[in-house]
């Protein structure tokens, strides 16, 4: 709550934060659009494999010259985690491979790290955040990315003394949708492809939002964080608005969907049927809250809170997060209090990769929202050796797979790097 007065002391004492963002794509020019505007933070280096576009996306977020001619522009994320002039690293390519070897680059050269890529972050975000530890920098989910502002609401019912009963997000759903290409993905967003590639929108990324792929990761990467379970039989996407939100995500026992308390979930703003939601929550987060005793259940009704049928069960939201608009927060927590937005703790669930399509023997995996494999989320112990989404990415099948089918690790080729070992490492404890 503090945050805005600290950035600005800094800025008064002539030692603004210095960022450096990984990915100038639309999460990153989010952010840049901001940064003007924030008393004592600064953006000193971007690094993209472009760097033309990553001048353009500055002068398209509206940085004039002057600061455009400020800022140093590199090709290459790990000399931007060396430079001295980074106090915070913002990872944001959405490359798990990138992401990790960029993070563990900004650790060793003591930078702390944000991590907007969570696809780097199911894979091996608990290993990160050790090492981050242990060099005694910050590893941080991004704020605005609905994981954090998930992990905050957790937080938040925690420290008041509320047992979570589930927490998660709203997006758009419908059981065909995991079957969805980059084709055909812009019609579901009532976009033509013109349009989308004049706002710079890639199919591919907005595609794993569709297939609910995203939404897996999401979950998983809250369920790293806060310690809640992931569903046994993968997230149900149970079409449910938010007066509904306390009522729908309880555990079965009394009347909900969870198999028990303490899980994540996404909800659906589509019914079944392809019927909108009433007051859906398709861009937000929420938390249901479950009252430690029958003097808070009574409170809840006092206070005008909806509840379930048993008045002990409530549900708190956010209707909206705004992205890399919101990125800001993490950055000047990091820096200035020490404190990450959101750090995962354990690997409680991971994203299994499962065939959209018949694949033959030799044929390679294209990764997240792409035309071969959509990711679902599954508890860690559950999973086994699934295939992680983030690992299927470029990497050739051993076997032939059938549509619905659950891949494997042994099923591929693994590559040999840093990703695939950390994983590795991480399922063999």
């Amino acid at each position: 709550m503090n945050l805005a007065r600290l950035s600005a002391e800094a800025n008064d004492r002539g030692r603004p934060i210095r960022a450096g963002l990984i990915g100038a794509g639309k999460f990153g020019s989010m952010f840049l659009c901001q940064v003007p505007g924030i008393p004592g933070l600064d953006v000193t280096a971007i690094a993209d494999l472009d760097t033309a576009r990553a001048h353009t996306a500055c002068r398209t977020v509206g940085w004039d010259e002057d600061r455009v001619a400020a800022t140093a522009f590199l090709d290459n994320g790990a000399d931007l985690a060396a430079r001295s002039d980074v106090d915070v690293v913002i990872e944001a390519t959405g490359n798990p491979y990138a992401g990790i070897a960029n993070a563990r680059a900004a650790i060793a050269s003591g930078k702390h790290v944000v991590m907007v890529s969570v696809e780097a972050d199911v894979l091996a975000g608990p290993v990160l955040a050790a090492e981050a530890a242990s060099a005694g920098v910050c590893y941080s989910m991004a704020y605005g990315d609905q994981p954090a502002l998930v992990s905050e609401m957790v937080d938040w019912a925690r420290a008041a003394g509320f047992r979570v009963a589930a927490a998660g997000k709203g997006t758009k759903y419908l059981p065909a949708y995991h079957a969805v290409t980059p084709d055909h993905v812009w019609e579901h967003y009532g976009l033509t492809p013109q349009e989308a590639a004049a706002a710079g929108m890639n199919p591919q990324m907005f595609n794993s939002f569709l297939d609910g792929t995203k939404s897996a990761i999401e979950m998983v990467a809250i369920a790293n964080s806060c310690g809640l379970d992931v569903p046994a039989g993968g997230l149900a996407f149970p079409p449910c608005g938010v007066d509904d939100l306390a009522h729908v995500l309880r555990p079965r026992a009394v009347g909900g969907l969870l198999d028990a308390a303490g899980m994540v979930e996404t909800v659906s703003s589509l019914e079944r049927d392809g019927r909108p939601v009433f007051r859906d929550l398709r861009w937000g987060v929420y938390v249901v809250l479950e009252a430690p005793n029958t003097y808070a259940a009574a409170c809840f009704r006092q206070y005008g809170l909806p509840t379930d049928t048993t008045g002990r069960f409530a549900a708190m939201y956010k209707p909206y997060h705004l992205i890399g608009l919101e990125l800001s927060i993490s950055v000047l927590s990091c820096a200035l209090r020490g404190e990450p937005t959101g750090c995962p703790r354990e690997m409680r669930g991971t994203v299994a990769s499962i065939a959209k399509r018949d694949m033959k023997a030799g044929e390679v995996l294209d990764g997240e929202g792409g035309y071969t494999v959509w990711g679902k989320a599954l508890p860690i112990a559950r999973a086994g050796r699934a295939l992680p989404i983030g690992l299927a990415h470029g990497v050739r099948l051993t076997r032939d797979i059938g549509v619905g089918e659950m891949l494997m690790m042994d099923d591929v080729e693994l590559r040999d790097d840093a990703a695939t070992k950390l994983y590795r490492s991480m399922l063999a404890g």
